[in-house]
């Protein structure tokens, strides 16, 4: 009987070796059985323990070699972020390449034609590893305007404090945090602070979803500061959080071996980038260039009313498909004519999932101020005013997303205006400095936090070339 079982394994591991894919070796596994229940048949009487045995030994080894398959592709894309392989990450494996998923997996590969070449330039500016990109993908399928139940906005999902902290923008006519340029460069300084207190990049992306603060803790916990020893310590939902970065660094590595195949990409891959110093409607931009509006509101997301808000001081940015060179000049024209009021413009809101994707409507001056009628919820009032939910939590301190009827609610972001009654010292020139005194467990962004700084201006202040600091450590701060 050994000398029988001996031979099928041999067999089965001459089979296992011409495979190469999930996909093949469940085929060839249905091809083992058969194999297997021939040579039985020839050599053994019914209901003998070898037929039982042979099946088990069968699943073990087709189990371990694909376990092998896995880890062998992911050592071979591996670059400076370690993709580790075990049963967590090839949960996520499954998930990704089961057959309801391919569809969508096959239209983020086409998206990303359009982000990555973006999101590898912000990486590379910043000196982090590139493969970082594939985070998006976890965070919002390459969605800029994905916003989540708690408020996180764009590709990267920023929650609005911390876009603030990183140098996002959000006003009544933009969200930087939609902006895959602008975002991309906050989330690559994001994750470069998190690498440099925590010295893993696992855990820096662990804390890009949890924050530094759970991070701490957790290695306070577990003693150690890998993201594996970590784990355990974490918030359930970050656990899983870095196994599925991995699994999608090896989606998008090995997708063919799993008969996904790219669609096409639905945004214009080669781009121009123009420099605004004036107010211009998108709409304006789309018909002069004759340009499909839903292409130029895909690669600029992130005027919230569609209007670019430039200025001589504050030019602002427009991406557009590349044209003919003779369409320039009339580009120029309205580039450059006179000015509109912002009130003047028409405004289109666009929603992509739906057939009637562009809906015209007049703009209107906006108040600053909103009295909450009764039956109002602050989803619908941000509707009304073209403003976040989020945003209006911020701006109110509010902890829920509970409308009282008769409050007053800010509905636009705070001027710096001496006659704003929600102004503050924090508004006026005049910065003083005060000293704090690190403690353990703090870590730059914290302490920016903490006192409505930038973490670059503490390190510019402090004469710090990185973001490493130690307990007991006296830091400047600036205080308006």
């Amino acid at each position: 009987m050994k000398k029988i079982s001996t031979c099928i394994i041999c067999i089965l591991l001459i089979h296992f070796a011409k495979a190469d894919s999930l996909h093949s070796n469940k085929k060839n596994k249905a091809t083992f059985g058969k194999i297997i229940t021939s040579t039985s048949a020839n050599t053994q009487a019914p209901g003998d323990t070898v037929n039982a045995f042979v099946p088990a030994v069968a699943d073990n080894i087709l189990a371990s070699y694909q376990n092998m398959i896995y880890k062998h592709r992911l050592d071979s894309v591996q670059k400076d972020v370690q993709l580790d392989y075990n049963q967590y990450v090839q949960s996520y494996i499954d998930i990704y390449t089961a057959p309801g998923r391919k569809e969508s997996i096959a239209r983020i590969l086409g998206l990303t034609k359009y982000y990555f070449p973006i999101y590898e330039k912000a990486f590379r500016d910043a000196g982090i590893p590139e493969e970082i990109k594939y985070l998006s993908i976890v965070e919002s399928a390459l969605d800029p305007n994905a916003v989540s139940r708690v408020g996180a906005t764009g590709p990267w999902q920023f929650m609005f404090a911390t876009a603030k902290l990183y140098g996002l923008n959000m006003d009544n006519y933009v969200d930087e945090r939609k902006d895959p340029i602008q975002a991309s460069y906050a989330a690559a300084a994001y994750i470069k602070d998190a690498y440099q207190d925590f010295g893993d990049w696992l855990v820096a992306i662990a804390s890009y979803n949890c924050g530094k603060g759970n991070i701490t803790r957790a290695i306070q916990k577990a003693g150690a500061s890998d993201f594996w020893s970590i784990r355990p310590y974490l918030p359930a939902e970050t656990r899983n959080y870095v196994p599925a970065y991995i699994a999608v660094a090896y989606v998008m590595n090995y997708y063919a071996k799993h008969n996904i195949m790219p669609s096409q990409c639905d945004m214009a891959v080669k781009t121009d980038t123009i420099q605004v110093n004036k107010y211009v409607g998108l709409s304006d931009i789309s018909r002069v260039l004759n340009v499909d509006m839903r292409q130029i509101c895909m690669l600029n997301p992130q005027y919230k009313r569609q209007i670019i808000n430039g200025s001589d001081a504050a030019p602002k940015r427009l991406v557009i498909p590349q044209i003919d060179k003779t369409r320039f000049a009339l580009l120029y024209e309205t580039l450059n004519s006179q000015p509109k009021a912002a009130n003047q413009f028409e405004a289109v809101t666009a929603s992509y999932n739906e057939p009637s994707s562009f809906v015209k409507r007049k703009e209107r001056a906006l108040p600053t101020f909103h009295t909450v009628k009764r039956g109002e919820t602050l989803t619908s009032i941000a509707d009304k005013f073209g403003c976040e939910v989020q945003d209006i939590k911020v701006w109110n301190n509010l902890r829920s997303l509970k409308a009282i009827p008769g409050a007053e609610l800010r509905i636009a972001a705070p001027s710096s205006s001496s006659d704003d009654k929600y102004s503050s010292s924090k508004t006026k020139d005049v910065k003083s400095v005060m000293t704090y005194k690190v403690k353990s467990g703090d870590t730059l962004s914290q302490i920016a936090e903490k006192f409505d700084n930038s973490v670059e201006d503490i390190k510019s202040l402090n004469g710090l070339k990185k973001g490493i600091i130690q307990p007991g450590m006296v830091l400047k701060i600036n205080r308006g």
